[in-house]
């Protein structure tokens, strides 16, 4: 299985999948005239928006929730797999992914806006529901539903739980072994894999608004915790920082590890870390409550440059200053060009950034950056399970209700605890197949949306007017010329209603 897992995992990761993933970023950045630059300072704006009502979240805990997402064990672990197994220089690519990617970000999560709709009392939208709404094609809605339910909810979750497992025996130790059916596991991994099971149940039965307002205040800690730390580090080793710069910067194009190592794993990376293009994001941007598409478009673009260029920037540096990673070579033979540390460790997972704060901070670095893996790992778990439940009530839609929440919670349970007592290597690799899944279902289908209506470009336009202008911000998509979006449509005519029964 392991065999057939990798092999796969490489057909998914091909090349292509790469360069179009980085190319769709170029193709947005270039047409939006680079609109995650232009705009940052609306972004920032944006994000003090935090009005929610009882059917939608506010812009901020959108954010959140979607940066629960993408702030996970990408930004520890995953960094830390992008210098082993592609060298210092596979972060300079993981830089450029987030860059373009803002702009990725920034259309699909316009779309998730522009194509909500009202079921149940709350918000819903993602790309199952612009494909169908904007393109009328429901059968790719359906694979893609498809994909996610199963990149979501049965192979992304195992990662962060492994992370959080390893995180948990690094700090504690194994405890006693425990003999159980995926081998040997220690008691202490035991319990901290029941107490992740036990809070995990009692928020996902809440619905949105409980993961929302968990997540509100979790995700701005943890991230600016997390953040504090390194430039503590970086503080101490100011005289190094050029020298990191430099030598990521000069590997990015003369690879330690290959060129084409650093580029792909720097992006594979980078995707799984930011997951713009994934189709992740525009499930949180559907559910807030804003005055135009374009504006939650925005605050996605944003959470991209949270997630990397601040948070596996942070761990990217702590890892490089204190020189504790190992690059592979070529060869399948296990040999380093660069050795720092001891052969064994783990490059698949936290280990790297874990040996960095050691280094500095002793013991405390270890459990700091256990209490971190946990919090990442548990609000992206969250994260997952929202983007599960809301593509399973898509397809309740499309089959008439068959198919029963509770069984989907239940799935994404017994993944945790599948993925807590399994190797990382092979989980990751589970994972990445889940993200590549979704990005090539989402990326060829937003450049189709693109040239049949360029709904993302009507929006930004519309919304750079009205800003030009002075306000106030409201969104007529009939008069843009876009079909199909009801919710705004039913908006704009209960606010004309209103005005009327306000005339004399």
């Amino acid at each position: 299985m392991e065999g057939f897992i990798s092999a796969l995992n490489s057909i998914i990761w091909s090349p292509a999948l790469i360069y179009l993933c980085l190319g769709a970023g170029l193709f947005y950045s270039i047409l939006t005239r680079f609109a995650q630059v232009r705009h940052f300072k609306e972004m920032c704006k944006l994000l003090l928006n935090n009005s929610e009502s009882d059917k939608g979240i506010s812009s901020f805990q959108a954010l959140a929730v979607s940066l629960s997402g993408r702030v996970g064990v990408g930004n520890i672990a995953g960094v830390a797999a992008a210098i082993g197994f592609g060298g210092p220089g596979a972060i300079f690519w993981m830089w450029v992914v987030a860059f373009l990617g803002a702009s990725t970000a920034y259309a699909e999560s316009t779309l998730g806006q522009l194509y909500k709709v009202e079921e149940n009392g709350q918000y819903r939208g993602g790309p199952a529901y612009y494909f169908e709404r904007c393109l009328g094609w429901r059968w790719l809605g359906i694979v893609f539903a498809i994909s996610a339910i199963i990149g979501c909810g049965i192979f992304l979750p195992g990662v962060q739980a492994n992370a959080v497992g390893n995180a948990v025996t690094q700090i504690f130790g194994d405890g006693t072994m425990v003999v159980t059916s995926f081998g040997e596991v220690g008691t202490y991994k035991l319990i901290g894999l029941a107490v992740i099971l036990i809070v995990l149940a009692f928020i996902i039965f809440g619905g949105i608004k409980r993961i929302a307002h968990f997540t509100q205040v979790v995700v701005p800690f943890m991230a600016l915790g997390y953040i504090v730390m390194a430039l503590i580090v970086v503080f101490l080793n100011l005289d190094k920082v050029p020298g990191i710069f430099s030598l990521i910067i000069s590997d990015a194009f003369t690879a330690q590890a290959g060129f084409g190592a650093a580029i792909g794993w720097g992006v594979k990376r980078g995707i799984y870390s930011n997951e713009a293009g994934q189709g992740t994001g525009p499930h949180a941007a559907a559910a807030a409550e804003v005055d135009h598409p374009a504006q939650q478009g925005l605050v996605q673009a944003f959470s991209v440059y949270v997630d990397t260029l601040f948070v596996c920037t942070a761990t990217a540096l702590m890892i490089l200053i204190t020189q504790q990673y190992n690059v592979v070579g070529e060869l399948t033979d296990g040999s380093f060009i660069v050795q720092n540390v001891d052969a064994a460790t783990e490059i698949g997972s936290a280990a790297f950034t874990q040996l960095a704060l050691l280094s500095v901070f002793g013991n405390f670095g270890q459990v700091f950056v256990g209490l971190a893996l946990f919090f990442f790992a548990f609000t992206t778990i969250l994260a997952y399970y929202y983007i599960t439940e809301t593509n399973v009530a898509y397809l309740n839609r499309v089959f008439n209700n068959k198919l029963p929440n509770i069984v989907f919670k239940l799935l994404l349970m017994f993944m945790v605890a599948y993925g807590t007592v399994n190797s990382a290597g092979y989980i990751w690799n589970i994972g990445d197949i889940g993200v590549g899944l979704m990005a090539w279902v989402n990326v060829l289908g937003i450049l189709v949306i693109f040239f049949m209506y360029k709904p993302t470009m009507r929006c930004l336009r519309d919304f750079e007017q009205q800003k030009k202008a002075g306000g106030p911000i409201t969104f007529d998509p009939i008069k843009l010329g876009i079909t199909n979006a009801t919710f705004w449509e039913k908006k704009l005519e209960k606010a004309k209603a209103g005005q009327d029964k306000q005339l004399p």
